[in-house]
């Protein structure tokens, strides 16, 4: 081809080429206002649905008030409306009217306005089951078992839990008499009391054996990060030479707030050895999806944990359980776990009401979901019974708990997510024999041990540990709590 072909050719295609531009650029205005009429139809479709539905419910509250055979009143229909929608949701997304929402704050602080009495109705009566130490009710000198006759002037008969618990709480300094039959005592007592601060506990702790550090965690509280660092303070100057393991009893400790449960992870994660992650959240919401990680401060030595955990243990208790194992730093001891794995925010509403409702599914460190999963321990020991009265029975008996509820025997549970599961163990606890003999158990560990199975085997594992420590690799006096690095929280 000759110079003017070439030069023919090319501007036929400087010709073309900006109507091919154009062309494409029209298909792409077309195509981006088929979108957005397609979103736009889909939306009023979508606004149709929603605007149907609600028709449909004031339809039928409209046929309800007018055709029921008794009158109802506005209020309860609405409330029966929202519970039977957050029903359908989960088992844990609740509405609550002013009563239980106050209620449901009162455990989360952990602490209230009154006498310092655990009560629970018995053959028909208010009974008292027993006083908080170093409160009003336990400096007066009630005692367990007392009936509660009557309540300033109200007779206790026939009331509820909730309505007794409100006429005995209320304001710090203000005054209220209960009136008290007990057993052996001919007339009623009257107790004239002054209302306190109450504060519950939510964990124990005691020195099991020297070295050997013991925790329970009745539930995650607001104060339960400040207690459980006090509670190891507690145990370090019990034992000056150090501790040499610590068992954390989780077991049927229904949850409560993931933060505190963070932060009792906190004392043990977030050395360098790790990347500090406790939990992962993740919502449809910006604010529903976050990590907590170890923070920078005082870490605990780094001496063996046993985590105690079963049926019972739920929530936050599997977040730590699950963030001490996959971190490395505990040995997970009992049976399954509940399984839920699922977060709750609270919503305050008008009138003093509340809104429960599920908002993320958190996952452990490794990624897992345990939701209707569980925590499976890594070493699986289900509890005997090794009451006095098996003992004197001279068989040696031996009992598995009975089968427990989970998360995922609920109606209406989430199902579990795909995740980074680790090997599950087998379903069903195996079956254990006792020790043959108990007796020396009685003498070395104490008559608690010997009757708690589960703790039994979480100090023997403990032992065992220091043991073989000792053993291959000889023994130094653990370190005092140091500061260490840490990732800041997000």
């Amino acid at each position: 081809m000759g110079v003017l072909g070439k030069i023919r050719g090319r501007t036929a295609l400087m010709s073309i080429r900006p109507r091919v531009i154009l062309f494409i650029i029209i298909l792409l205005i077309i195509s981006a206002a088929g979108m957005h009429l397609y979103r736009d139809l889909r939306s009023k479709r979508t606004d149709s649905s929603s605007k149907d539905q609600i028709k449909l419910l004031k339809e039928v509250i409209t046929i309800v008030k007018k055709s029921y055979v008794e009158e109802i009143d506005n209020k309860k229909l609405v409330q029966g409306a929202i519970d039977g929608m957050l029903s359908k949701l989960d088992p844990h997304s609740a509405f609550m009217t002013p009563e239980p929402y106050k209620e449901m704050k009162v455990n989360i602080s952990g602490s209230f306005g009154g006498l310092g009495i655990e009560i629970n109705v018995k053959d028909g009566k208010l009974t008292v089951i027993s006083p908080i130490e170093d409160t009003p009710a336990w400096n007066a000198g009630i005692k367990s078992n007392d009936y509660i006759w009557k309540i300033d002037s109200k007779l206790t008969r026939g009331l509820t839990i909730n309505q007794s618990v409100s006429l005995m709480r209320g304001e710090k300094g203000t005054r209220v008499t209960l009136h008290i039959v007990r057993d052996g005592e001919k007339k009623p007592l009257v107790f004239p009391l002054i209302r306190d601060i109450i504060k519950t506990k939510s964990m124990r702790s005691r020195t099991l054996l020297p070295g050997y550090g013991y925790i329970r965690i009745i539930q995650f509280q607001e104060r339960t990060g400040e207690d459980f660092v006090k509670a190891l303070e507690n145990l370090h100057a019990d034992n000056p030479e150090g501790l040499k393991g610590l068992v954390i009893d989780l077991r049927n400790n229904p949850g409560g707030l993931v933060d505190t449960a963070a932060q009792v992870a906190d004392r043990f994660i977030g050395e360098g050895k790790d990347d500090g992650t406790i939990v992962t959240m993740k919502g449809r919401t910006p604010g529903a999806r976050m990590s907590h990680f170890a923070k920078v401060g005082i870490k605990e030595p780094h001496y063996p944990i046993v985590v105690l955990i079963n049926g019972g243990s739920a929530s936050a208790s599997e977040i730590l359980a699950g963030a001490l194992q996959d971190n490395g730093r505990a040995i997970v001891m009992g049976t399954q776990s509940y399984g839920k794995g699922s977060v709750q925010s609270v919503i305050p509403l008008r009138d003093g009401y509340g809104l429960k409702i599920t908002t993320a599914r958190y996952y452990t460190p490794k990624g897992r979901s345990i939701q209707a999963k569980g925590i499976t321990p890594d070493v699986i020991v289900a509890q005997l019974d090794l009451s006095k009265k098996a003992k004197s029975a001279g068989k040696g008996s031996a009992e598995e708990a009975p089968t427990e509820i989970r998360e995922k025997d609920l109606e209406n549970h989430f199902k579990g997510v795909q995740g980074k599961d680790l090997p599950l163990k087998a379903d069903q606890p195996e079956k254990l024999k006792p020790p043959a003999n108990k007796a020396p158990a009685v003498k070395l560990l104490g008559e608690e041990l010997a009757d708690d199975y589960q703790l039994f085997r979480a100090v023997e594992m403990l032992k065992g540990l220091d043991i073989f420590s000792t053993i291959t690799m000889g023994k130094e006096p653990p370190p005092s709590a140091v500061p260490s690095s840490g990732r800041t929280a997000k």
